[in-house]
């Protein structure tokens, strides 16, 4: 059986090709088609999470967050979840929990505080899904706020926020 490619085989290709570099203003139209964010809000009153492409909304999510959600996070294992901008760092398929995107907490003012105060300021803050190993029933995690200060999504919604961004976007968290 022979396969059949077509004559928007050289086309395709080659979008997919500039997608992949980043290359200028094709990978930026074809990032807007998509429907990948630029950008990423967490209002952490609303125990939501928005992607942005520009201005067009492309989805809104229900969050947990941090055992202690309220105010901006000071140092190492307080529970809270950090407020201010960051950007989405890296990615780990082997996290405890399903899939992780890291937030580049803590930035220089972040750092600064804990200091100032003689704390350590804490780190690995993380998108994530549920844990792999759960320790509670599934009510448990979309009911209440669970993590050590990271944003956790539903896995079904993790994997859409996976899908939709990419590394060294924007993450605005606000209280």
């Amino acid at each position: 059986m022979a396969i059949r490619f077509g004559r928007h085989l050289p086309t395709t290709l080659f979008m997919c090709l500039m997608l992949a570099t980043g290359s200028g203003w094709m990978a930026d139209a074809l990032a807007a088609d998509s429907g990948l964010a630029d950008r990423v809000v967490v209002h952490k009153s609303e125990h939501k999470l928005y992607l942005y492409n520009a201005e067009l909304l492309l989805g809104v999510y229900k969050v947990a967050l941090g055992l202690s959600p309220v105010g901006q996070k000071q140092r190492e294992r307080d529970f809270k979840t950090p407020e201010g901008r960051y950007f989405l760092a890296r990615r780990n398929t082997r996290s405890d929990y399903f899939l992780a995107i890291q937030v580049s907490y803590p930035n220089k003012v972040d750092e600064l505080r804990a200091h100032q105060k003689g704390w350590a300021p804490g780190g690995s803050i993380m998108i994530h899904g549920f844990p792999n190993s759960p320790h509670h029933p599934t009510a448990y995690y979309e009911s209440n706020d669970w993590t050590d200060g990271c944003i956790a999504l539903s896995n079904s919604d993790m994997v859409e926020v996976w899908m939709r961004t990419q590394d060294n976007i924007p993450i605005d968290i606000y209280p």
